[in-house]
This record gives C-alpha cells, structure tokens and sequence, in this order.
C-alpha cells in the first residue's frame, strides 16, 4: 500500500497510483514542515475506474444475507481495533487533534462497524393487511446499488465509518472520497476493509481534488446516492447536482449551536460545557459551541469563570499529553478563523480574550489560533450568524428564556443546542420551541450517540438522518410486495 510514504487509490481490491502521475502532500498542521506522506491527485479516469468496479460489484454484494455482511463488518472492527493506535497516530499528525482525542474517535469507529454489523440481523420490512383476504402483503428494503461517501477532514474515522458501514450493511457498494487532509488516514481505514476480505469492487477510495473528484461522485451517472458531510456551499451544489439526475442525497452541514445557561444552572458544569462544547478540537466540529447565551443575572458570575478557565488552556502538539487544544488542520482554515475574529472586532465586539495566533516559539511552525471569547455581540453581526468552525466563543446576555430561544433560534443553522437548567418547564419548553435537530439538556450541544438519530433542521441539513437505525432510511428503498397465490 505505501511506497516511501505514497499511499495510493483502493480501486476493485487493488490499491492503485493514479492516471495523473501527480501527488499530494499531507502536512502536519502542528509542525508545516512535517510532511506526513503523499497520496494520488486522481482524474476521473480513476474515479471512472472506481465506480466501475463499485457497480460491477453490487449485484453480489446486495444478494449476500444481512449476516453474511455483518460478518465482513466485525472482520473489519477487529482489524480497526489493533489498528487503533497506528491510526489514531496517524490521525493525531494530518488533522491536529490531541492523541486522547484520536484515540476515542478510532475506538468509536471500531463501535459503530460492529453495531451496524449487528443490524444485518434485524428485520427489513412489516407485513400489512390487504384488503383481499386471499394474499398477503409485506414491505421489504432493497440497496440503492452505488453510493458516493464524501467526507471532511475534522472527524476522519467517525464520520466515514458512520457513513459507510451502514451503506455497506445494507447491501450497497462504495466509492469514497476522503478529505485531501486526511487522506492517509483514510488509506489506514481502507487496509482494514481490504484485510477483512471485502470482495473487490465492493469499497473504493480515490483521494485528490474535493471539486473535482466530489463533483465527479455528484454528476456520476452509475451512482445511485450521495452522502456528503462538509460545507453548505459544496453541499447545495452536490445537492443540486444529485438532483439534476435523479439521485438520492444526505448533506449534513453546518451549524452555529447556541448554549443557553439559565441562572439555576450548575455554573461549574456549564462552564465546562462552554469550553468543551466550543474549543474541545480547536471547534472544528460541526456540533460546537459557537453562542454562549447567559441570563442577565448570572452574567458576571459566568463570564468570570470562563475567562478564567479559558486563560489556562494549554495549546500545543497534540502528541504531548498536556495539550488540551491543537491547532487548526491546515493554514487556510486558521486563517478563515482569524479572518472572523477581524470582522467581529471591526464590527464591535468586544474582545476579552485571545484572537490572535500564539507568541509562543515552539508554536511557530504550526496553524495555532488562541481560544477566543468575544462578549458584547449582536445578532446582526457576522460572529453571530455565521459559522466559524473554529475556537471561538461569542458571549450575549438574555432577560429570559423566551429571549433566549429567539436569540437561538435567530440563525439560518438548527444543528444542535443545548441549555443548563434545573426548571422542568424551562427543559420542556426548549424541547419544544428549539429548532435543531438535537436537543441536550444539561450537556454540551458537541456529542452524538452512534445508536440515535443524528442531523439537523434548517440549512445544517437535507433533512435526513444518519446514525443508528435511521440510516436505513437514506440507504434503502422500501419496495411493497403484494402476493396471490
């Protein structure tokens, strides 16, 4: 698989160099002169290649039992598993994150292949009453036959193996197209498939240019659907793509989470929440912090705490175990975060703390940005309305909980949300009048569960799901059967 830290295209069993002859490097973004390794810039002669060998695959795979599946699926999580520490390094390198951090991303990998492993056993359709008394009629699922997986560089074990083991489980082959970030990560999860006996053809990844190789997926006529993790400019246009031809889509996209701390809240823990929910992964996660909605009467109290802690983060290499945040995953995404922190200091926001990229020598190298708060912002202002995907934490008062759920609610995003409070009829209300797709009370808006549904409602999403077993949905069609003798 690897020639002098080449990693190349997996293409119908057979790991491949590209038609185009050219590499990409990946850097390490704690250290830019640290180059991880080099993968295929590919063309759509490989992606051609790919599809090809995904769609002379399907008709095997999808007349394989549930089972027989499921058992390929547990090859592959025990494979992960001893794996894990190699991956998780290699992931640690390309993306950033601290080591503890990849490590509990790898081991969740491991969980959602056998879970969905276990689905291969569960039932696929209900028998419903006709109306002739003479025959029976039941519903089954059938594959959509290719699936396009595209995925970022911000969760690159979690977010592909939420995507594929269920496309897999279900009976439809893939082509996946990794961030270019992480594409040797990718390669490492591919080696797991490869070595758990997949048939050839039925995985696939080819790495290169996210608008050529992922608008070659949307616009592929043999690929029959489209998930796609990732921003909702490239969203809407493979959305719109997918569309054009008839294919089916799931784009899970961006947010600009709200957290609501009442003044009944436990301020120790919703600090906490605040940090971890906004700055845990530099912020680079689609569920993150970004609005800190305090009441007025807590306000001080709360704003003291924060900074406090805040002002106590260690950045650094995430290789060291006393780093808490890494840096961002690459030099045009620190600088977008650092483009932000600008407009909301030229907009009026007030700065409390950070902003700015670290003085410190040993930091020099890497794509750092300070943890940064900001307090005094509007609802018209830039920080307050659009994501920043990045360590940032907005600080905006509210009278009361009706106030607080227009200010969360006063965005084009409705990913996740979260609110601290001990009031039951505060807790129902934000269940009821919150619009996002996942609610959590008491907890920081950043954590799915892979057993339940996950996505979100406004422009974070399609409106599908993904997780648990609600993938079937995007996955399958239901196909109804009406039987006579």
């Amino acid at each position: 698989m690897t020639i002098e830290q080449t990693y190349l295209n997996f293409i119908d069993g057979k790991w491949s160099v590209s038609a185009t002859g050219r590499l990409t490097e990946s850097i390490n973004p704690a250290n830019s002169s640290e180059i991880v390794g080099y993968v295929q810039d590919s063309n759509e002669a490989d992606l051609d290649l790919a599809v090809n060998a995904a769609n002379r695959a399907k008709e095997a795979w999808r007349k394989l039992s549930g089972a027989a599946r499921g058992d390929y699926l547990f090859k592959a999580a025990n494979l992960l598993e001893a794996r894990l520490e190699d991956i998780a390094g290699t992931m640690m390198r390309e993306m950033g994150k601290t080591l503890a951090e990849c490590k509990g991303e790898t081991a969740r990998g491991v969980a959602i292949l056998r879970y969905y492993a276990g689905e291969g056993m569960r039932k696929t359709g209900d028998v419903i009453p006709s109306t002739d008394h003479e025959a029976i009629m039941f519903t089954t699922r059938v594959p959509l036959g290719v699936v396009g997986v595209i995925t970022p560089w911000n969760f690159p074990v979690a977010i592909p193996m939420w995507k594929m083991a269920p496309a897999l489980i279900y009976g439809n082959t893939i082509v996946i197209k990794p961030a270019i970030e992480t594409s040797i990560t990718a390669a490492k999860l591919l080696a797991c498939f490869e070595e758990a006996g997949f048939p050839p053809g039925v995985v696939n990844m080819v790495t290169g240019d996210g608008a050529l190789i992922g608008g070659g997926i949307a616009n592929h006529s043999n690929i029959q659907g489209i998930t796609f993790t990732g921003s909702n400019k490239v969203g809407k246009q493979i959305g719109q793509a997918a569309l054009s031809r008839g294919a089916k889509y799931q784009l899970e996209m961006g947010g600009k989470n709200p957290l609501i701390v009442a003044e009944d809240a436990n301020l120790d823990l919703a600090v906490e929440a605040a940090i971890s929910g906004g700055l845990k992964s530099t912020g680079q996660k689609c569920t993150a912090t970004s609005r800190v909605l305090v009441q007025a009467s807590i306000y001080e109290a709360f704003r003291a705490k924060l900074l406090d802690q805040v002002k106590q983060l260690k950045l650094g290499n995430g290789k060291d175990s006393t780093t808490w945040m890494g840096p961002c995953a690459n030099e045009k995404q620190r600088d977008t975060v650092l483009s932000y922190i600008n407009k909301g200091i030229a907009e009026g926001a007030s700065l409390l703390y950070g902003g700015s990229i670290p003085e410190d020598e040993e930091l020099t190298n890497g794509y750092y940005v300070q943890p940064t708060v900001f307090e005094k912002v509007t609802v018209d202002m830039t920080i307050a309305k659009e994501e920043i995907f990045g360590p940032v934490l907005a600080l905006i008062p509210f009278v009361d909980l009706k106030e607080a759920l227009s200010l969360a609610n006063d965005v084009e995003y409705g990913l996740s949300a979260s609110i601290y409070t001990q009031n039951i009829s505060h807790i129902l209300t934000f269940i009821s009048d919150m619009d996002a797709g996942l609610v959590r009370i008491n907890a920081e808006t950043a954590g799915v569960e892979l057993q339940a549904p996950f996505g979100g409602m406004k422009q974070s999403s399609s409106h599908s799901r993904e997780q648990g077993q609600a993938a079937i949905e995007f996955f399958t069609s239901i196909k109804t059967v009406f039987l006579k003798a």
